[in-house]
């Protein structure tokens, strides 16, 4: 059994997901900042607006320490706009495409999931104190971001 609960902590919206016996929490370490306000469809904001900004929040500044050194990172993000029903979507139309077969959505790029995690490459452009400007984020403004990684040689 699966239980999933939204929560406010610290003034910032949290998940907890409890399964069985295991609970997930996930907290946002910062948030997207852009002029591009929803998507438009999938990987459509990357195209909108040339450079997004990442705002990492003050607590979690020292974890960019070094982040100068890669010229692409992973990030992920929480897709927050998303409904409860929209994550009960198992199966979709690629690219939103009614012509084409659904396929399931672990074989997609939907952001239709029971886990409404966004995953994308992006360039990094500068970093400026503790906000990151970026190049190809498909994420709208205040979009939670959950993690930064760096992309190393071989990772796509």
């Amino acid at each position: 059994m699966i239980d999933a609960l939204r929560y406010v902590r610290q003034g910032q919206l949290c998940e907890a997901i409890s399964w069985n016996s295991m609970r997930v929490e996930l907290y946002p370490i910062g948030t997207v900042k852009s002029s591009v306000k929803k998507s438009t469809g999938c990987g459509s904001i990357a195209f909108q607006e040339k450079y997004t900004e990442i705002e990492v929040y003050e607590q979690f500044s020292p974890g960019l320490k070094g982040i100068e050194q890669w010229d692409h990172l992973w990030v992920l993000f929480w897709m927050h706009r998303l409904s409860e029903s929209d994550r009960r979507i198992l199966q979709a139309h690629p690219m939103g495409d009614i012509t084409k077969e659904k396929k399931g959505v672990f074989a997609l790029r939907s952001p239709m999931r029971p886990n409404p995690i966004g995953l994308t490459k992006v360039k990094l452009v500068s970093r400026k104190g503790n906000v990151l400007v970026v190049e190809g984020l498909d994420a709208a403004d205040e979009t939670p971001i959950l993690d930064i990684k760096p992309c190393m040689e071989g990772d796509g």
